[in-house]
C-alpha cells in the first residue's frame, strides 16, 4: 500500500520516494499546447503539485514520468530552463518588502545557472534572468507562477495594497516584453483579479478554469479514487467496521461534488488524503484551506446563509474581478464554497447553477452560521 502524499508538493519527491500519485499527465499534455495558461482552483486543491509537475516535465526529468500517460508522448530531447515563482514564499507585506524579497530570490535563481544579474530592481532582474537563461541554455524559458494573486488578497483593504499592486503590474509587464525568450507561461491562483494582474498586461491568456477539457486536472474522479486508493479503501473499511460500498457512499457524500463544467465531479484531494490517513470523517479542508480574507467575508451577516441555497449566474461571474469590489458569489465560487452543478444555454447565453459542493462544506457553513448567530445573540443580551 503506497504512502499518502500528505503535504508533499514536490513531484520529484513524490515520484522518487514512491508516494501515491494520481496520473494527471493526460490533461497536462493537453494544456502545454497553449503558450499562456491560467488555472483557478481553491486552496489545497493540488495546484502547487501541478506546477511542480510542469517544472519537472519541461526540465526533461524523464525517469520521473515512467509509467505515466505522458511518458511516450513527450520530446525528452528538449530541456527548457524553468523559473518557478511561488508568491507565498515571497515577502509581500509592502512594496519595499516585495522588492527586497523578490530581488534576493531572482539572484539566487540566477546563481544556480552561473548567471550574474546587474539590475537594481526586481522587475528588471526578472527580465534580465529570462533573457540570460535563454541565451545561455539555447532553449526558451518556461515561467511557472504559483498563487499569483496571494500578494493582492493578503493586502486587500490595507494601506499597502496600492504599492503591492503597482509592483506586480511592473513585474508582470516584463513577461510581455520578453515574449521572444519565453516558451510557456503557467499561472495558478484562487481568484482572477483584474486591473493589476497579469491579465491586463499579457495578450489573451488561456483561462482553463471552467474549460471541460480540464475539469479533472485537480482533484480525484470517482474512477481515480477507486483505482488508486483501493487498498486504502479496504483498510479503512475494516478499521471503521463498514462495508466497502457504504464507506464509498459516505466518502462521496462528504468530499466529492466539486465541478467546474457541471458534469465532471471530483473529490477534494486534501480532505480525501487526510481522511484515509486518519480514518475519521472530519471537515479537514475548511479548517486549513480557508483564506483569511474569506473568513472575514463569512463574518458578514447573512452571507453563509445565502450560500446554502442554489445560485444562478451568467458567465460574468467568472470574469476578472476588481480587487476593491470582489463580489460575494464569484468569490465563494473561486474559493471552493460554491461549485458549478449545471450549465444551460438560454437564448445563446450560458447560465450556471452554483451550489455547495458537498457535506463537508455545508456542515462548515452551517457551523459558522450557528457561531455567528450565537455571538450576535450574546452581544445583544
Amino acid at each position: 500500500m503506497k504512502n499518502l502524499p500528505i503535504g508533499i508538493q514536490s513531484f520529484e519527491k513524490l515520484r522518487s520516494e514512491g508516494f501515491l500519485y494520481v496520473d494527471k499527465t493526460k490533461e497536462i499534455h493537453r494544456l502545454t499546447s497553449s503558450n499562456i495558461v491560467f488555472l483557478s482552483r481553491p486552496r489545497r486543491f493540488g495546484k502547487s503539485l501541478l506546477v511542480s509537475t510542469l517544472g519537472e516535465l519541461y526540465k526533461g526529468n524523464q525517469s520521473l514520468f515512467e509509467g505515466l500517460y505522458i511518458y511516450d508522448k513527450w520530446d525528452w530531447t528538449q530541456q527548457y530552463p524553468v523559473i518557478r515563482i511561488d508568491w507565498t514564499n515571497i515577502e509581500h507585506g509592502s512594496r519595499e518588502e516585495m522588492e527586497r524579497s523578490m530581488l534576493g530570490f531572482l539572484k539566487r535563481q540566477a546563481a544556480l545557472s552561473d548567471i550574474s544579474l546587474v539590475s537594481e530592481y526586481a522587475a528588471d532582474c526578472f527580465a534580465e534572468l529570462i533573457e540570460s537563461l535563454h541565451r545561455k541554455e539555447g532553449n526558451k524559458v518556461v515561467v511557472l507562477i504559483d498563487e499569483y494573486d496571494s500578494p493582492i488578497l493578503d493586502t486587500m483593504n490595507q494601506p499597502e495594497a496600492d504599492g503591492v499592486r503597482k509592483f506586480l503590474q511592473s513585474f508582470y509587464k516584463r513577461l510581455k516584453a520578453n515574449d521572444d525568450h519565453l516558451k510557456f507561461i503557467f499561472l495558478t491562483g484562487v481568484t482572477k483579479v483584474a486591473k493589476v494582474s497579469i491579465f491586463s498586461v499579457l495578450n489573451s491568456p488561456d483561462d482553463i478554469t471552467i474549460n471541460d477539457k480540464y475539469a479533472s486536472i485537480c482533484g480525484y474522479t470517482q474512477e481515480e479514487l477507486e483505482r488508486n486508493f483501493s487498498e486504502h479503501i479496504d483498510d479503512t473499511a475494516v478499521r471503521l467496521e463498514m462495508t466497502r460500498e457504504n464507506l464509498l457512499a459516505k466518502i462521496r457524500k462528504m468530499y466529492d461534488g466539486y465541478t467546474w463544467d457541471g458534469k465532471t465531479s471530483v473529490y477534494n484531494p486534501f480532505s480525501t488524503l487526510m481522511f484515509f490517513e486518519n480514518k475519521k470523517f472530519s471537515n479537514y479542508w475548511f479548517e486549513t484551506g480557508t483564506p483569511t480574507f474569506l473568513i472575514n467575508r463569512l463574518k458578514k451577516q447573512g452571507l453563509a446563509k445565502t450560500v446554502l441555497e442554489p445560485v444562478i449566474v451568467d458567465s460574468s461571474a467568472f470574469d476578472s474581478y476588481d480587487p476593491d469590489a470582489l463580489g460575494d458569489i464569484p468569490l465563494l465560487f473561486q474559493t471552493g464554497y460554491l461549485t458549478v452543478k449545471d450549465e444551460k444555454m438560454t437564448d445563446g447565453d450560458a447560465r450556471y447553477r452554483l451550489e455547495v459542493p458537498n457535506l463537508e462544506v455545508r456542515e462548515s457553513l452551517m457551523k459558522h452560521l450557528l457561531n455567528t448567530f450565537t455571538r450576535n445573540h450574546d452581544n445583544s443580551s
